[in-house]
């Protein structure tokens, strides 16, 4: 790979200031292929066990990624049209990239803002680790690539979450003093992406250091100012570049000395900072050395630890039964799908109407009030209206990947094993047939699942199952 020259002076002059990183074979790097990797999903996967049934299920040897519990490397995309993918049981992610979230671990309870979250795989593993208790806001400034976000949160089952499509500047504004934890994945020159994507290359030759070193240091301002005193910002690039990494941080520190590097334990394939070092504390990835991308990752705390407040104060409490005939309709069609720890789960909270759109509400949604906003909470459906005048609720297939198998009844759930050819058809918004050792009702509402990960809703009609997966998301 022909690398920029500035590039190559700059990790000549890094390699000359210091031993702790040797120089043999970090240029060669960038000629060997690019790794792979896939993360399972926490909150649909409970055991180490079952990923390895999985990886065989998906060809894949089991080589797990030290820093992140649930990463694998693989040697294929595993994408596209795999079930698995679709079913949000895993997440396509580039091993180096698994490190900041993991870093973070975000707890339930806590208020967690994802600064610059698309396409989405770090506020994804953010939410899991919370599992729908506490506020997780995913923020992407771009609104194209927010509908990245969007999507991959949806597929991921991942409640309790707002997405705003927001500068940093105004989150700090209407939110000060906000957020238990803020992950910055900041916006950078993006040099550890060179073997993986040549247009990182050029990208760099037109918005280098030059140009990320005065935006990271707005970002980081402004999450200063949503930050609790006692909370915790890890802060993420894919560059080598010092000025971007541990000089922006110690700069940082200099201008607010209420901070700390928060020092993690020793794990295989991340190299660790040590006294004497620019930032003591301080991780990297480098591709040379470890299984990864370049990657830079540190922790830092805002002020002493203390007892911060949860997100408590803003949840909603009042489940129940709604007086809304709209809010009622949907909840009727639901329960005949639902068991009853999914009627309890989908009633934690409130069901709000926005104009046709019905969402569950486990958090206060004034508090985001003159923020843009591109989805607030989990989408369960809309109210349509009919010729006749009568309103019928159509689910959304949100709600279906929110789910896990123990909240579907048994006579709802067509649960198609990974040879069944329906599989593939109902992907691609065919109608399906269906069987008596199916043991489904026979009619009604059903949710379609490979194995025991639900996929989507279905109607029965005697022995075919109208398909409702949306046409967005179907195979072609």
């Amino acid at each position: 790979m022909r690398l920029p020259e500035g590039f190559i002076n700059e990790m000549d002059d890094f390699f000359s200031r210091q031993n702790d990183v040797k120089r043999e074979g970090f240029y060669e790097s960038f000629d060997k292929e690019p790794l792979k990797g896939i993360r399972f999903s926490r909150s649909k996967i409970r055991s180490s066990d079952e990923e390895q049934r999985l990886l065989g299920q998906l060809g894949e040897d089991i080589n797990p990624v030290s820093w992140c519990s649930g990463g694998y490397y693989t040697k294929n995309e595993s994408s596209g049209r795999e079930p698995l993918y679709h079913a949000g049981v895993y997440y396509p992610q580039e091993p180096s990239a698994m490190l900041p979230a993991q870093v973070m671990a975000a707890r339930p309870g806590e208020i967690v803002l994802d600064l610059c979250a698309a396409p989405g795989g770090k506020a994804c593993r953010l939410g899991e680790d919370m599992n729908g208790e506490g506020i997780l806001v995913a923020n992407e400034i771009s609104f194209e690539r927010s509908k990245a976000l969007l999507r991959n949160i949806e597929r991921s089952g991942i409640r309790g979450t707002v997405i705003l499509n927001e500068t940093p500047e105004n989150i700090a504004s209407k939110l000060p003093l906000f957020f238990d934890k803020i992950l910055i994945d900041a916006p950078c020159s993006g040099e550890g992406m060179f073997r993986r994507d040549p247009g990182a290359v050029k990208s760099y030759m037109n918005y280098g250091p030059k140009v990320c070193v005065p935006l990271q240091e707005s970002i980081l301002e402004a999450a200063d100012k949503c930050l609790k005193e006692g909370g915790s910002i890890v802060y993420s690039t894919c560059t080598f570049c010092t000025d971007e990494d541990e000089e922006q941080i110690a700069r940082f520190i200099e201008r607010h000395p209420e901070y700390h590097v928060k020092a993690h334990p020793e794990i295989k394939g991340v190299s660790h900072a040590g006294e004497g070092s620019v930032l003591p504390g301080s991780m990297r990835i480098w591709p040379h050395m470890s299984e990864g991308d370049g990657h830079f990752c540190v922790h830092i705390v805002k002020g002493e630890g203390k007892d911060l407040k949860s997100a408590g104060d803003y949840l909603i409490k009042d489940g129940g039964r709604h007086q809304d005939k709209n809010i009622e309709a949907a909840l009727n069609m639901l329960e005949e799908v639902l068991s009853e720890s999914g009627r309890e789960g989908l009633l934690k909270g409130r069901l709000i109407s926005h104009g046709t759109g019905l969402f569950q509400m486990t958090f206060d949604e004034r508090l985001f009030k003159g923020l843009k906003v591109v989805k607030t909470g989990l989408y369960v459906g809309d109210i349509k209206p009919l010729k006749s005048g009568k309103k019928v609720f159509e689910p959304s297939n949100s709600i279906a990947l929110a789910l896990n198998r123990l909240e579907i009844r048994d006579d709802s759930y067509l649960e198609l094993k990974r040879d069944d050819d329906r599989l593939i058809k109902y992907l691609r918004g065919e109608t399906i047939s269906v069987f008596p050792e199916d043991g489904l009702k026979s009619s009604g509402t059903v949710i379609a699942g490979i194995e025991d990960f639900p996929l989507g809703f279905a109607k029965i009609n005697g022995n075919t199952a109208k398909n409702m997966y949306p046409k967005a998301w179907r195979l072609i």
